[in-house]
């Protein structure tokens, strides 16, 4: 049987748990006024927390952004364009959603392969 692995354990959830080959990250929510920003801080913690586990962005294979406002859409896209390698572009889904707080406009979910 494989062994659960947490990281950055805290009292409310983890930042990553890995089991089986497979890394769940929580989810992420970032700083800045804008989607842009918070999107591209979000994927920077992605980045790490992958990195941590021994995993990286080539390697997702799903991804659930959900956003404040869907007329965002584009504006999140801009940055999620640049940053998703092309030839490694997971399953993705997109929704609208209230977020934990109302100064977060964007908060995303990824699954990757270890």
């Amino acid at each position: 049987m494989s062994e659960i692995k947490r990281v950055g354990v805290g009292a409310r959830m983890s930042e990553a748990v890995c089991y089986n080959g497979i890394a769940w990250l929580a989810g992420q929510v970032g700083e800045g006024d804008t989607v842009a920003e918070q999107m591209a801080d979000c994927l920077a913690q992605v980045d790490r927390i992958l990195a941590s586990v021994g995993s990286d962005k080539t390697r997702i294979l799903s991804a659930q952004i959900w956003l404040a406002d869907m007329a965002t859409f584009a504006e999140m896209n801009s940055v999620w364009d640049k940053w998703v390698p092309q030839g490694h572009t997971p399953a993705r889904a997109t929704g609208e959603a209230r977020l934990a707080a109302p100064k977060y406009k964007v908060e995303v979910i990824v699954t990757a392969a270890l």
